[in-house]
């Protein structure tokens, strides 16, 4: 679901088109809707309305402040990796009493200002950082809450590079090492550990890993508070998958009736770290269209946009539907989608079938909105995009695009 259509033949985002944004912001241009945004929160707010639980935005898909404004109007709370990140959701208004930090390589600045903040949990990767932190809180005469963040050792049908889940990925503890650290808790008193947390994926489209992780974390589960141990929090991470070509993702509802019966045994509050779910479809990258070449071999359209604005068709081989801003007709030709970056591997999209595109046209990459400007960088000197949002029917700046005095920071 998302608020991007053709109205009249023309791309609208709501009800604003989405060439006069082009015209008022230039391009390249991240456009996002923030009906859809919201809409996406709220829908997986409510899809687990019964059950005690708590929704952590996860800002690596897109930390625009706006975007996160938006998000802690609604109550949300945040799952970051970053003392950067950590610095946007506390600007941004989000609690810290609802951030979650998680990754293996906090450094010790990011660990004290995160206990400063007042976090609400700590995702431990590794049974030395647990040392470090415990050594940390000490120092601080502070007790850091934690969650033991477990590798239920399950794979899912996504890229191999965002796959987190499996027992050779660097992420967090078996459960033979996760109980270890629980029997060395006598000699870390300044840890509270809370609970546990999971993160298996990205870009899952079916409800069957995350049940197959539950199940395998709710037996631990059972057998640690057997032992005595009080266990409140149960993070089940993010990952949900939304459609980019012609994937059928579960949808929040789905997601919640298969993964909610095994939640409840748990009796834990829940906390879930959505990101591409709720941005991935509110956003678009608004090019224009430089040039047409055709060689023996191939087709091209070069746009102003490329692999240092959206990364992910480079990077992961990911598809992006790209779609006219104006629909002009004419007989349809196939055609690469290429930057201008040095790289072979600069294109947002391959041998796509294109009618009517000539110089100066516009294009829209669609379901932009995650992983496409927070993965952005200044390669080959290339100045960031700006990012603009419609919010009730007007157009805002939500970033100002790079700068020339930007290179020399």
């Amino acid at each position: 679901m998302h608020y991007f259509s053709f109205k009249n033949r023309e791309l609208h985002c709501e009800n604003v088109p989405v060439a006069r944004a082009a015209e008022k912001f230039g391009t390249p241009l991240y456009l996002y809707s923030h009906r859809t945004l919201v809409e996406h929160y709220d829908k997986l707010h409510r899809a687990f309305r019964s059950i005690d639980h708590l929704i952590c935005y996860s800002l690596k898909a897109n930390s625009n402040p706006e975007i996160l404004r938006s998000l802690a109007r609604r109550g949300a709370g945040a799952d970051i990796v970053s003392g950067g990140e950590l610095f946007l959701a506390l600007k941004a208004g989000i609690c810290p009493g609802k951030i979650v930090f998680a990754g293996v390589g906090k450094t010790e600045e990011e660990i004290k200002s995160a206990l400063k903040a007042g976090i609400l949990l700590f995702n431990l990767e590794s049974i030395e950082e647990a040392g470090v932190l415990n050594s940390i809180a000490k120092q601080m005469k502070k007790k850091a809450p934690v969650a033991i963040r477990l590798n239920p050792d399950v794979g899912v049908s996504s890229h191999d590079y965002v796959v987190t889940g499996t027992k050779v990925n660097k992420f967090g503890l078996n459960f033979r090492q996760a109980e270890k650290l629980l029997g060395m808790l006598g000699r870390l008193p300044h840890l509270a550990v809370m609970g546990f947390h999971l993160h298996i994926g990205s870009q899952i489209v079916s409800s069957a890993p995350y049940v197959e992780a539950i199940k395998r974390t709710v037996i631990f589960v059972r057998r640690m508070k057997q032992r005595g141990l009080a266990i409140k929090m149960l993070d089940i991470g993010g990952g949900l998958g939304i459609i980019y070509n012609d994937e059928t993702p579960a949808t929040a509802a789905a997601f919640a009736s298969a993964v909610m019966p095994l939640l409840r045994q748990t009796e834990c509050r829940v906390i879930f770290e959505p990101g591409r779910f709720i941005v991935g479809n509110a956003g678009i990258l608004v090019t224009k269209v430089l040039y047409r070449k055709k060689t023996p071999a191939k087709n091209f359209i070069i746009v102003d946009a490329g692999m240092n604005d959206l990364i992910r068709p480079s990077l992961y081989g990911a598809y992006h539907r790209i779609v006219p801003v104006r629909k002009t007709g004419g007989r349809a030709v196939k055609a690469d989608v290429v930057g201008p970056v040095c790289e072979s591997g600069d294109f947002l999209g391959k041998d796509r079938k294109l009618a009517g595109v000539k110089r100066d046209d516009l294009l829209a990459v669609m379901s932009a909105g995650a992983y496409g400007f927070s993965m952005s960088s200044n390669y080959n000197a290339r100045l960031k995009p700006a990012e603009a949002m419609v919010i009730n029917g007007k157009m805002r700046l939500v970033r100002k695009r790079g700068t020339l005095q930007d290179l020399l920071k």
